[in-house]
């Protein structure tokens, strides 16, 4: 953990992210003197990023000040908008959310999503009590593709807009990404994990090696688009037939059931109608066959299962998991664990936060920010 030469950033995230809470000890592991330390540790506490409160145990005189990472220094934005619906939230410096609502879905253009978006984001601040100024940073995750460095949302550019409207840097991503995101810091000591989420439609989002894996346009995760056999030719929205989430994403199995939409598929699950039974069992047989094929791939640690279909939908997760421990190596599922996501809804919105800070609190961001 020693960091030598250690700039402000660098401290900061001494303290942030391994709990080093002393002057002396950040010397020590810094290197630095004690008055380049404390200049570094007053600098941030300036910024509002650091606290500093007597609250150590006394060896008889004045008990020694602990240094600590002040998570209520700021806020961020973030929303999750998937096929159907979205979610929004005001999170802290920690990634806590303190004000969640309901957000609109991104089945209409970005034009009209954003705008909304921020009306609704400025709402939810008023009525949480946080002010505006202290926002620090927007993070977003919308469906498909996204242009994740050049912050496009179909040919949109995000960051104007909300640097227009807040003055904060806007970040964005896939909402499968978002929720991987999320889920990994729930998991922690895993680095390898593979997210698939089962919902209106059906994506996948890698962790390897601790870092999100994009590909080289964005794309990476695309598994609802991998073709299955089927004895019907199914049409894909991708322009395809038989991909996977043809036969099995939310949208088919509604077509091919009584229940209005997914919540209600989903409590006749729960409700043991075998027929909706059935039919679960077997899109996590045929979704399987496609994710014994990543766990062959990618060796994940762990497979987190999320979105509509997945939780109280047992058949489901069940069928998946008889065809991934039945067709992925022996040594690829030896120790894999097979999961509902430990999130839920909210890994989305936690991804999204872990995006932005990431950013905005790296050692470079804070070394480089204007004073």
């Amino acid at each position: 953990m020693p960091v030598t030469p250690a700039t402000t950033g660098d401290v900061l995230r001494l303290i942030r992210e391994h709990g080093v809470d002393t002057r002396a000890d950040l010397a020590r592991l810094t290197g630095l003197s004690r008055p380049t330390v404390a200049s570094r540790v007053a600098d941030l506490i300036g910024r509002g990023l650091v606290v500093e409160r007597a609250d150590g145990p006394s060896t008889g005189g004045r008990p020694p000040a602990r240094l600590r990472f002040h998570a209520s220094g700021g806020a961020v934005l973030v929303a999750n908008l998937g096929q159907s619906r979205g979610q929004l939230a005001v999170c802290d410096l920690a990634g806590t959310i303190v004000a969640r609502a309901d957000g609109p879905p991104a089945d209409v253009s970005p034009d009209t999503t954003l705008p909304n978006l921020l009306d609704l984001w400025c709402g939810l601040l008023k009525d949480s009590g946080v002010p505006v100024g202290s926002v620090r940073g927007v993070g977003l995750g919308v469906p498909d593709a996204v242009e994740h460095v050049a912050g496009r949302w179909d040919a949109v550019e995000i960051g104007p807009r909300v640097r227009e409207r807040f003055g904060v840097p806007a970040y964005l991503d896939n909402e499968v990404n978002a929720a991987a995101l999320g889920e990994h810091g729930a998991h922690p000591g895993v680095d390898d994990l593979l997210f698939v989420k089962i919902s209106t439609g059906i994506g996948a989002a890698i962790i390897a090696g601790g870092a999100i894996q994009r590909g080289a346009l964005g794309a990476a995760g695309e598994i609802g688009h991998v073709p299955v056999p089927s004895d019907v030719e199914r049409p894909c929205r991708c322009g395809n037939v038989n991909c996977v989430e043809a036969i099995a994403g939310g949208a088919a199995l509604l077509a091919r059931s009584t229940a209005a939409d997914l919540p209600a598929l989903a409590a006749l699950a729960r409700s043991g109608d075998p027929a909706t039974v059935a039919l679960l069992r077997d899109a996590g047989r045929r979704i399987g066959e496609v994710v014994a094929t990543a766990v062959n791939l990618l060796n994940p640690a762990v497979v987190v299962l999320g979105g509509d279909l997945v939780g109280a939908d047992e058949p489901l997760i069940a069928g998946l998991r008889e065809i991934v421990y039945q067709r992925a190596t022996a040594l690829a599922t030896r120790s894999l664990r097979i999961e509902p996501a430990r999130l839920g809804e909210a890994a989305g919105l936690t991804g999204c936060a872990a995006m932005v800070l990431g950013k905005i609190l790296s050692p470079t961001a804070i070394d480089t920010a204007p004073r």
